[in-house]
């Protein structure tokens, strides 16, 4: 299928989308966060607070590789994080249900700007703190009794949104 080898993909354009991860404790789901990452050309990850940070054998499981070719760092706190990646001119878009959330599906991405992608807790979703230091927040909408997705699934699809109004611009370069 003419994959790029991890130096090749390291080195190639990405989008302009940074996901950060808010104290998500599941190894398998740092592995399918990074995979998912790596799939999409992710610019960037960051693990913040609890997250699991250590790309050991639970991690490569999901990954397959992703911890090697996705540019991905620790932050021990989210707003750190948060406040370096607005300070280089990234809007800071939540993934959470909150009220005046907007629907993803709605969400006009501009492929000029810069976005970083928050996502939560496995149980308790994004913390309140972050959530009000973000400049929008989306929201998947669901139609069954359960009102969230695994984190690994919800990131994935909110990167696919970006993915496919960013895709045309990376495959121009």
């Amino acid at each position: 299928m003419a994959r790029p080898d991890v130096e090749t993909f390291r080195r190639a354009d990405k989008m302009p989308v940074a996901l950060v991860v808010d104290n998500v404790r599941s190894l398998n789901n740092i592995g399918s966060l990074l995979r998912t990452s790596d799939g999409f050309a992710v610019a960037e990850v960051w693990l913040c607070g609890i997250s699991a940070v250590e790309p050991g054998p639970e991690v490569h499981k999901t990954a397959l590789g992703a911890e090697d070719s996705v540019d991905w760092r620790h932050c021990a706190g989210t707003l750190e994080a948060l406040d370096a990646l607005r300070r280089r001119g990234f809007t800071i878009c939540c993934l959470e249900q909150v009220v005046d959330s907007i629907e993803l599906q709605d969400y006009a991405v501009d492929t000029s700007a810069r976005y970083a992608v928050v996502v939560g807790n496995e149980v308790d979703g994004v913390d309140p703190a972050v959530v009000d230091a973000c400049d929008v927040c989306l929201e998947i909408p669901q139609l069954g009794t359960k009102h969230s997705l695994n984190v690994a699934v919800s990131a994935a699809v909110a990167l696919w949104h970006f993915y496919e109004r960013f895709l045309p611009v990376l495959r121009k370069k």
